[in-house]
């Protein structure tokens, strides 16, 4: 695994390299994830006066197989600046990886086991789905308004509206924010075309970018309409 360390706009002391070198331990890195490819470390400055306290800033990326890994913090000065985004880095591969750990879980109960062991479970019914004990009838749902949809049950459906404003930006500018964020998709504004867009991650490092706009010949949305994410 290879470790670049680079400078905005900035100039970054041999010192400070070896420091990086010895702050982000390899081996702890890789025991959170073994396909760590390479890790970016950038260091910029911000030269207004008014930000002394966070004067310096460093990004660190790793990237690997899947979607990329980023942490960054500033300070008054590169090295605390480092120390803040290691630790942010590495709660982010603990969180990652004690998730992925969770979900192969140990000691799970087969289908066909779960109503001898769990009092009152769903059992397996004639045509192998589970479904509910032979003892007792099904509940008609209970209806409850989310928002503005209505919902049957206890879902599985989670509802929640948010508005955001958003200045139009470049979709060069829109894939650097859905990296910083983290995230597998960005909605923003297109500066160009001045549509609603967003923009996704495809296979390995491909990117999609999707653009909507009215269509004029329909009044009403179909019911179900809507684009998916292409794959």
């Amino acid at each position: 695994m290879d470790i670049v360390v680079k400078g905005r706009k900035t100039e970054v002391p041999e010192r400070f390299r070896k420091h990086v070198a010895e702050k982000l331990k390899l081996e702890k890195i890789q025991k959170f994830d073994a396909k760590v490819i390479r890790l970016d470390v950038e260091v910029s400055k911000e030269h207004n006066p008014r930000q002394a306290d966070r004067s310096d800033r460093v990004e660190i990326t790793l990237r690997h197989r899947g979607p990329v890994i980023r942490a960054e913090a500033a300070a008054t000065d590169p090295y605390a600046a480092l120390d803040l985004a290691t630790e942010k880095l590495e709660s982010r591969l603990r969180r990652r990886h004690d998730k992925r750990t969770s979900r192969r879980g140990s000691g799970r109960i087969p289908a066909s086991e779960v109503a001898d062991t769990v009092p009152g479970a769903a059992v397996l019914n004639g045509n192998g789905k589970l479904g509910a004990p032979a003892d007792e009838e099904p509940e008609a749902p209970a209806v409850k308004k989310v928002g503005p949809l209505d919902v049957q049950g206890e879902g599985p459906l989670v509802c929640r509206e948010k508005t955001h404003k958003a200045a139009p930006m470049s979709l060069d500018q829109a894939l650097y924010e859905m990296e910083l964020v983290g995230h597998d998709f960005y909605l923003f504004v297109d500066s160009d075309t001045k549509q609603p867009s967003v923009v996704y991650r495809r296979h390995a490092y491909d990117y999609g970018v999707i653009h909507l706009e009215p269509d004029p010949f329909v009044e009403e949305p179909p019911h179900g309409a809507g684009g998916a994410l292409g794959s």
